[in-house]
């Protein structure tokens, strides 16, 4: 991997990462959220629920839980027990349980109900850390305010020699001096939908990736020849 210091990144390596870029805008011209959501407030319960559990799972929990608390204020008067019957199966449910309530509290509380559109208010939110955040700014409100690390994200940008780090914020930071501003947003979705198509953690098709010709493939085995 190419050592470097903060801030000084070769012409040669800015090109990687611009043809990685315009490689992955070509092959998933549209990259979505994965969590099913009619709402920013939706959008963030469902992120909430998503620590530790699949979105798949999330997304099989989320439409009785929407239908019984529609909204912040609905959520902010959910009994604890009746909420962690609901959310049981993404795990860690008393804890999701307690930050949820609190989460909607806080929010019909200081905000009228309506979601604050800053990072800062938002990680001080319960339950809120700044992946998120970004999550919610970046899908909800169209506002790039950092690049979502989930463990996709974070598997491939080692793989393709973009960081050395492990830490989620640091992954980031490296991240995001590399990648232009206005490209944060699809860039997180992008990498996500290619770990769940082609570079998937345990079997990798790097035979069939498009990035190949600009992977170091950092930590892998090299390829047959």
């Amino acid at each position: 991997m190419t050592k470097r210091l903060s801030g000084q990144i070769t012409p040669t390596e800015q090109r990687r990462v611009q043809q990685i870029i315009r490689t992955l805008a070509k092959t998933y011209p549209v990259a979505l959220c994965a969590l099913n959501h009619a709402s920013p407030f939706q959008l963030l319960v469902a992120t909430i629920l998503s620590a530790q559990c699949t979105d798949e799972r999330v997304n099989l929990v989320t439409p009785g839980l929407f239908a019984r608390y529609p909204s912040a204020e609905d959520l902010a008067q959910a009994r604890q027990d009746e909420l962690e019957a609901l959310i049981h199966s993404t795990g860690f449910y008393r804890n999701k349980a307690k930050n949820l309530i609190g989460m909607a509290q806080a929010v019909v509380e200081n905000y009228g109900g309506e979601l604050p559109q800053s990072l800062p208010e938002l990680i001080a939110l319960p339950g809120v850390g700044r992946k998120t955040a970004n999550v919610l700014l970046g899908t909800a409100f169209g506002i790039p305010s950092g690049i979502v690390v989930d463990t996709h994200v974070a598997r491939i940008s080692y793989l393709l020699g973009l960081t050395s780090n492990k830490g989620a914020e640091q992954i980031e930071r490296d991240l995001m001096e590399f990648v232009p501003q206005k490209e944060w947003i699809n860039f997180s979705h992008r990498l996500i939908h290619h770990g769940r198509r082609i570079c998937i953690a345990r079997r990798p098709k790097c035979l069939e990736c498009p990035l190949l010709k600009n992977c170091p493939r950092v930590g892998l085995p090299e390829l047959p020849d």
